[in-house]
């Protein structure tokens, strides 16, 4: 069985999780405050429209709750909507749908600059704390390994140097290939070395494939789930004609698709679908959108 997921927000409801603002307004506490009640609520929406149309997953927005691991954030966020996040937790435990999140590229633990380090830590910490409020032990926090720095052994050490003893951010973090730097070969090796998970992108991988078919490169990354005791979570785009190298289309390629199941050859996996169409992405391969 395959499950389907998409990121952020609902086109159809229309609901979202990842409305923000200006970090020039993080002081003004109340618009913060109406602003963070609409992304739960919007969550709340999304969870039950994703249960009554059998799709199982969704990624929060990364702005859930708009610079949580900022110093100058105004209040004790977690204290504050608890409650919300807690009637939320429940909600995705009683209809059986899995969370993630994804901080941007931005996030780089092994960067050779301090703060950069210490900006991203901040940020993972925040993001895993998220998902713990949320009580989903399923909930995966995706990340990139980031930059290379002209010496990716030494950076992949650090890596893995840096976030080591990072207890709460490892119970949820999966490694991910991407178009430029790293395979899915080079994000296995890092995950193994925490003990964490991998996920392999079909468009990074095309882009990317150092040298693997893709049912090689699921191989080496779909093992990587069984210390969690999880079900396995893969990565789906397609290439939008119009842009650059890498940017998703709004919709999937039937031929993608076809081809991910074929090198799946049979396993049981979580596909979370990025493209811009959001549900919309799901309809070719089944879901029905009303």
């Amino acid at each position: 069985m395959i499950r389907l997921g998409y990121p952020t927000q609902n086109l159809t409801i229309p609901a979202s999780t990842n409305r923000s603002l200006r970090l020039t307004s993080l002081a003004d506490e109340d618009r913060l405050r109406t602003l963070i009640h609409e992304n739960i609520n919007g969550l709340r929406e999304i969870l039950r429209w994703n249960a009554a149309h059998d799709v199982g997953l969704f990624r929060l927005g990364q702005n859930l709750i708009p610079f949580s691991s900022h110093p100058a954030f105004p209040y004790d966020w977690e204290s504050v909507h608890g409650e919300e996040l807690q009637e939320a937790r429940e909600l995705s435990r009683n209809l059986g749908i899995r969370l993630s999140m994804h901080p941007g590229q931005y996030i780089q633990p092994s960067s050779l600059k301090p703060d950069v380090v210490a900006r991203s830590l901040a940020e993972l910490r925040s993001s895993a704390r998220i998902l713990s409020l949320l009580g989903s032990p399923d909930s995966v926090l995706v990340l990139h390994l980031g930059g290379a720095n002209q010496d990716k052994p030494a950076t992949a050490r650090r890596f893995v140097d840096v976030m080591r003893g990072e207890e709460e951010t490892l119970r949820y973090l999966a490694l991910e290939n991407d178009e430029r730097v790293w395979t899915v070969a080079e994000v296995v090796d890092a995950a193994t070395a925490l003990s964490i998970s991998a996920i392999t992108d079909t468009l990074h991988h095309d882009l990317n494939p150092g040298g693997l078919v893709l049912s090689e490169a699921l191989d080496l990354s779909l093992p990587t789930w069984e210390t969690r005791e999880a079900r396995p979570k893969v990565h789906i785009s397609s290439q939008n004609p119009e842009k650059q190298s890498g940017a998703h289309a709004y919709s999937i390629d039937l031929t993608d698709w076809h081809a991910l199941l074929d090198a799946l050859g049979g396993h049981e996996t979580d596909v979370m679908v990025e493209a811009k169409g959001k549900e919309y992405a799901l309809i070719p391969m089944g879901v029905k959108v009303d």
